[in-house]
C-alpha cells in the first residue's frame, strides 16, 4: 500500500478540515461486484485533474475535502482517501472480487449466507492492515456508511474531530471511533444480507453492535447523506452551501431498469417477491436523492428524473442553488448502452449486467464504465472556481 508519512497526511487533512474557500465532496454507491464501474470513472477524473494540477504523482485525496461511500463505495472511499491511485484500486479491486466472493455451497442465500465472510474479511485487513478512522494516513476527510440491523438505524462513520463520537471526553460511554479498525467498518459497510454474515463492532464497553450493509438503507447512494455531514452542524464539519462553495460528485454502479411484466412477479415466490420489493425500494431511495440533489443544485450533468419531472433545470428548491452537482452512472439498458456507447447486447447479456456477485463480469463492467467516463466525464463540469489553490 502506498501511502505518504503520517504527519504530512494528517497536515493535508487538517487543510482539508479546516481551510476556508469551496469544499468537494466525492460520493460512492454500493453496487457489489459493479463498484468498477465507478472507479473507471475515478480514473477518468483522475486523469483530468492531474492534468490541470500539474501536480507530480496527484491523488485525489488531495483535491477532495470529504470521501464517503457506502458498501463497495465505502471501500473505494477509503482507498482513496489513503492516497491510493486509481489504477492500485483497480487491481486490488480485481482481487477482491474474484478472492472475496468466494461462495458458500452450504445452502448460500437462504439458510446460511451466500458468501464466505471471513475470505473477505482477510482480503480487506490484506489492504487496510491495522488503519483507524483516526489514522494519520488518512489525508482527507472520509464517510462510511453502514446499518447497525439490531436499532435499526444508520450510522455515517466519519473522521472529523469535532464529530460528537469520534473522540468523546468519556471513553467509559462511547467506544471513540477514532479507535475503531477502518477493515472492521469496512467489512460492516459490505455486509449485505444473505450474501454476507453481519459485522459485529464494540460500539460502548460491554455493547457490541450487529452491523450489515449501508444499502439496506436509504443510503446506497450516499451523495445526500454526505452532503448533510458535511453541512448539518451537529456533525462537525459546518461547511457553507452555495454553488460557489460547494461541489458534490456522486458515481452511480450502473443502473439496471427492468421492464414490467405482470406475469413475472404475480407468479413470483413470497421470498423472491420480498427480495425484488427490497431492490425496487433501494431504487426508489436512489431516485429520491437524484431528484432533491437536482432540484437544490446547478448541474451540467443533471439526469431526466422520469417524463413527469424531466431534468429539473428550471425548479429550483431556494432562490439561489445550495451547491455545484455532477451524477455518473451507466444506465443498463439496451437503447442507452446501444445509442451512447455504440454497445450492442443481447437480452441475456443485458440480464448478466443487472447481477454484481459475478467476479467473472469484472472486466466486463471496467470496460463498459471506461466508455461511459470517455462520454459523460468532461473537464468542464468541475469549477475553475474549485480549482486547488496555488
Amino acid at each position: 500500500m502506498m501511502m505518504w508519512m503520517s504527519s504530512a497526511a494528517g497536515t493535508l487533512r487538517q487543510a482539508h478540515f479546516l481551510s476556508t474557500g469551496p469544499k468537494r465532496i466525492l460520493a460512492l454507491d454500493g453496487g457489489g461486484i459493479r463498484g468498477i464501474i465507478s472507479l473507471a470513472f475515478v480514473e477518468r477524473l483522475e486523469s483530468l485533474l492531474a492534468a490541470r494540477t500539474g501536480l507530480p504523482g496527484f491523488h485525489l485525496s488531495q483535491y477532495f475535502d470529504l470521501i464517503g461511500g457506502t458498501s463497495t463505495g465505502a471501500i473505494i472511499a477509503a482507498g482513496l482517501a489513503l492516497g491510493e491511485s486509481a489504477a492500485h484500486l483497480i487491481d486490488m479491486y480485481l482481487n477482491l472480487a474474484h478472492k472475496g466472493f468466494r461462495r458458500n455451497w452450504s445452502i448460500g442465500g437462504t439458510i446460511a449466507p451466500k458468501f464466505d465472510a471471513e475470505t473477505l474479511r482477510a482480503v480487506i485487513h490484506q489492504q487496510f492492515g491495522a488503519e483507524t478512522l483516526g489514522s494519520d494516513n488518512l489525508q482527507c476527510g472520509l464517510g462510511v456508511v453502514a446499518k447497525r440491523i439490531d436499532t435499526g438505524s444508520v450510522w455515517l462513520f466519519h473522521n472529523h474531530p469535532r464529530g460528537p463520537f469520534f473522540a468523546p471526553e468519556d471513553a467509559t460511554l462511547f467506544t471513540p471511533n477514532r479507535d475503531l479498525l477502518l477493515a472492521n467498518l469496512l467489512r460492516a459497510s459490505t455486509a449485505a444480507p444473505s450474501y454476507f454474515a453481519p459485522e459485529h463492532i464494540d460500539v460502548a464497553p460491554g455493547v457490541e453492535g450487529l452491523f450489515v450493509d449501508g444499502g439496506v438503507s436509504p443510503h446506497n447512494n450516499p451523495a445526500l447523506l454526505l452532503l448533510m455531514l458535511a453541512t448539518m452542524q451537529g456533525y462537525g464539519f459546518r461547511w457553507p452551501l452555495g454553488a460557489d462553495q460547494l461541489m458534490l460528485l456522486s458515481l452511480g454502479t450502473g443502473s439496471p431498469r427492468t421492464r414490467p411484466v405482470w406475469g413475472n412477479f404475480s407468479s413470483m415466490p413470497p421470498l423472491l417477491l420480498a427480495v425484488e420489493s427490497l431492490r425496487s425500494m433501494m431504487q426508489d431511495c436512489n431516485s429520491l436523492a437524484q431528484t432533491m440533489l437536482q432540484w437544490m443544485s446547478s448541474s451540467p450533468a443533471a439526469w431526466n428524473i422520469d417524463s413527469e419531472i424531466g431534468d429539473l433545470r428550471d425548479d429550483h428548491l431556494a432562490p439561489q442553488p445550495l451547491l455545484h452537482y455532477l451524477r455518473y452512472d451507466v444506465p443498463l439498458t439496451e437503447e442507452w448502452l446501444r445509442d451512447t456507447l455504440r454497445l450492442n447486447l443481447s437480452a441475456g447479456e443485458l440480464e448478466l449486467l443487472k447481477q454484481f456477485d459475478r467476479p467473472d463480469l469484472a472486466s466486463r463492467f471496467l470496460d463498459i464504465g471506461r466508455r461511459a467516463a470517455e462520454v459523460q466525464l468532461r473537464a468542464e463540469h468541475l469549477p475553475e472556481r474549485f480549482n486547488l489553490p496555488l
